[in-house]
C-alpha cells in the first residue's frame, strides 16, 4: 500500500513546478537541448537557483552553442560570458570552461560546463558565432593555458606576453610558507 503523505508530497511539489514559470522555461530548454542533441550527450543536469545547468563534452560545445544560436524557438543570441575553471584535484577533469548563454527575447538562461584534463587543454573557438567569445577566450587562455583552436588571435590579454605560468591554475600554495613576519597567534590559527 503507498504512503499517502508521500504521495500528497510529491503532488504538492508537481503543482508548486507547474505553477514556476522558470520551472517550466527550465524544462522547455532541456526539452529542446535532448530533442537537438539527445539525451546522452549531456551527462549532469541540474538547476541551482532556477538556472538551468548542463555538463557536456568539449567535441560537442560549438554544435551544441550553434544550434542553440540558430534556433528560431527560444534564440539564444547572446553569450553573456565564458570562463576558465580549474579543480586540480578531478582527475582528468582538472581544467573546464563554463558559458552562459542568454534569450534576451524569452529571458532565459543557460549555464553549459566542459570538462577536460590539464595535459590536453584544448577547446574549439566559439569566436566564429560570437564576437565576444574573442576576448573572453584570450582571458582564459592567459590565466588557465586553455588553446582554443580557430580563435585569430590568441595571445595575452592582462598579463605579460613573457609570463611562462597560468596564474589561475592551482598548482602554488597560497600562502608562502617561509614568511617569518606573519606568526599564527595573529592569525588565529
Amino acid at each position: 500500500m503507498a504512503d499517502p503523505t508521500k504521495e500528497e508530497s510529491t503532488a504538492a511539489q508537481d503543482t508548486a513546478a507547474a505553477q514556476d514559470p522558470t520551472a517550466q522555461q527550465n524544462a522547455q530548454v532541456l526539452s529542446l537541448l535532448h530533442s537537438l542533441f539527445g539525451e546522452a550527450t549531456f551527462s549532469d543536469v541540474h538547476e541551482p537557483y532556477g538556472l538551468l545547468t548542463v555538463t557536456t563534452k568539449r567535441e560537442h560545445i560549438h554544435n551544441i552553442v550553434a544550434g542553440l544560436q540558430k534556433d528560431e524557438t527560444l534564440k539564444f543570441h547572446f553569450l553573456t560570458t565564458m570562463c576558465g575553471i580549474n579543480y586540480p584535484d578531478n582527475l582528468n577533469q582538472e581544467l573546464g570552461m563554463i558559458y552562459h548563454l542568454h534569450s534576451l527575447i524569452h529571458n532565459i538562461r543557460l549555464r553549459i560546463k566542459i570538462f577536460f584534463p590539464v595535459a590536453d587543454p584544448v577547446v574549439p573557438t566559439l569566436t566564429d558565432l560570437y564576437a565576444t567569445a574573442n576576448w573572453m577566450e584570450r582571458e582564459a587562455y592567459d590565466f588557465y593555458g586553455i588553446i582554443f583552436t580557430g580563435h585569430p588571435n590568441l595571445r595575452r590579454i592582462l598579463n605579460v606576453e613573457d609570463m611562462d605560468y597560468f596564474p589561475m591554475r592551482r598548482q602554488y600554495p597560497l600562502e608562502d610558507g617561509t614568511r617569518e613576519d606573519k606568526t599564527d597567534l595573529f592569525f588565529g590559527r
